[in-house]
């Protein structure tokens, strides 16, 4: 019978190993290639076998529920692979927006987020992509969260959202000159923006609301 303990473990080093290349591909600016050494981690990572990994010390058992009733829901197994999923994810997200793909930058810093809510870096990262993204009230709010939970990384996050207030309000004035000069067109042509006797009738409907299907019980 094969040793699967072995098999984990040479898997969850190799990961490891591929995570420091990709850490030192990004501090030498190497997006691309960090990403593609990261993603071979995942490869390694994703899908072990958990009963592998606690025999050979790579995880803790959740803790047994209380005798007068059942554990948090909340509490989740830790482990060390975890630990790298959260970090690999993370990095992934600053890679993501050196090379401008925000939206991935979203996705892999929510799956940081995932495994712990309070990355800081996963935090801010998720936050900057959300700001170039347009989501500038999203943005904040999730820096102003990072301050309350890490008063360390105040001072990053109010510079973060000073260089968003500014994109912000250029994205304003550059909307408002658009629209400023389409009504100026509009009024040099003597054509309404809206003529009433040329729209068709539209009977009203009748509106009831809808519960989402993922609304909270």
């Amino acid at each position: 019978m094969a040793d699967l303990s072995a098999t984990t473990a040479q898997k969850v080093e190799t990961a490891k190993q591929k995570k420091e290349t990709g850490d030192q591909a990004f501090k030498a600016g190497l997006a691309k290639e960090a990403l593609m050494s990261y993603h071979q981690a995942l490869m390694y990572l994703l899908g072990l076998d958990k009963n592998a990994l606690q025999s050979i010390g790579m995880v803790s058992p959740a803790p047994a529920a209380p005798v007068d009733g059942p554990a948090d829901n909340k509490e989740k197994e830790k482990n060390e692979v975890d630990g790298i999923l959260e970090k690999i994810y993370s990095n992934m997200a600053a890679c993501h927006i050196k090379n401008g793909n925000y939206q991935r930058a979203v996705e892999t810093a929510d799956k940081a987020l995932a495994k712990n809510e309070n990355n800081g870096k996963a935090m801010f990262r998720k936050a900057k992509a959300l700001g170039e993204l347009g989501y500038y009230e999203k943005a904040v709010k999730i820096l102003e969260d990072l301050k309350k939970k890490s008063p360390t990384d105040a001072a990053s996050a109010d510079q973060e959202i000073a260089r968003l207030t500014v994109i912000d309000n250029e994205r304003e004035r550059v909307h408002k000159k658009k629209m400023k000069g389409f009504l100026n067109k509009a009024e040099k042509k003597g054509t309404p923006l809206f003529d009433e006797s040329s729209a068709p009738t539209i009977q009203t409907a009748s509106i009831s609301e809808i519960k989402d299907d993922d609304d909270d019980e």
